[in-house]
């Protein structure tokens, strides 16, 4: 029992014992035996904020993101296991909207709002977040566009600066790519559907080359159609995937690390799905709804969803 009823939205696994999970109410939760047991708290003050994305560094460090327009969107920081939590971010903009973040390492990281004025709305850190600035040049925007604060994976690094971020709600749904931490970016379009409410809700890489974007119709958990996309060059340039067996959006996909063929799952409100062929074609998990999904190792994965459901998958 994860001891909470709230929406949860975001997942990080640590290792195969330590996972941090996130969510609406101001909600956070920590486990140190791979699920066994859970501890779960709230980030005093607001109880309104939903924290749709964490990032955990250990046991005891980590990062919550609330999404929201203007102050709502936040980021705090703990480094005693959620005894305490130190706000390091509140969006002073009202026209913002932050929806991911995720890091490097311990002390970088990097995080997107929808677009402002013209322009997505990007914040780096290189100091644990004490401090969090705006790059000098902040990628243009097209018309609507955005990203979807639906499992804290609209955004994702790899190590030596690599960054990716999925958006949508827009004519097209892109992929912005950056290889300085951040502080440049470059667009590139998939042949995922776009719209309102429609794009990109996930992306994940499995190395600098073999990525997926997963996406589809946000506010239609009934809607088919195509939701993978393919890259074999970092992004450059993509395809479309095969169709997961439950409809809706993907609001969540990963990599699973370590897996002896590559293997990627994806969560949505209707279900989850595995693939072993690199997005081409998928199975059926079960039909339980979920917003995120991450793995430790192929033998320990945790899917999140709706009143504090917490389900550990494995056997990848």
């Amino acid at each position: 029992m994860s001891g909470t009823r709230a929406l949860l939205q975001a997942v990080s696994p640590v290792n195969e014992r330590v996972v941090w999970v996130s969510g609406h109410s101001a909600t956070w939760a920590r486990t140190l035996d791979g699920g066994a047991t859970w501890q779960t708290g709230r980030v005093p003050g607001d109880t309104t904020l939903q924290f749709r994305d964490v990032h955990a560094v250990s046991a005891t460090t980590a990062y919550l993101m609330s999404a929201g327009n203007g102050a709502a969107s936040r980021i705090y920081k703990t480094t005693d296991g959620g005894r305490s939590w130190a706000l390091q971010f509140t969006n002073p903009d009202s026209a913002a909207f932050y929806d991911c973040m995720d890091f490097w390492d311990s002390r970088r990281g990097v995080a997107v709002s929808d677009a402002v004025a013209g322009r997505l709305v990007i914040l780096t850190t290189d100091d644990g977040g004490t401090t969090w600035r705006h790059p000098a040049a902040m990628p243009a925007a097209v018309a609507g566009e955005g990203g979807f604060a639906a499992s804290g994976t609209c955004l994702v690094t790899l190590p030596g600066g690599r960054a990716w971020i999925g958006t949508g709600n827009a004519p097209h749904a892109r992929v912005l790519r950056s290889t300085d931490f951040g502080e440049t970016w470059a667009a590139d379009t998939t042949p995922l559907p776009s719209g309102s409410a429609i794009g990109i809700t996930s992306v994940a890489f499995r190395d600098v080359r073999n990525g997926l974007a997963f996406g589809g119709n946000v506010g239609d958990n009934n809607s088919r159609g195509d939701v993978v996309a393919l890259t074999r060059d970092g992004g450059a340039t993509w395809s479309l995937g095969g169709r997961p067996p439950f409809a809706g959006a993907i609001f969540g996909g990963t990599w699973v690390p370590g897996a002896r063929v590559p293997t990627a799952v994806v969560v949505g409100p209707r279900g989850s799905a595995w693939s072993r062929d690199g997005g081409a074609t998928w199975t059926a998990i079960d039909s339980a709804a979920y917003w995120a999904v991450g793995f430790a190792s192929p033998r320990a994965g945790w899917a999140v969803g709706p009143r504090g459901r917490i389900v550990r998958l494995g056997g990848f």
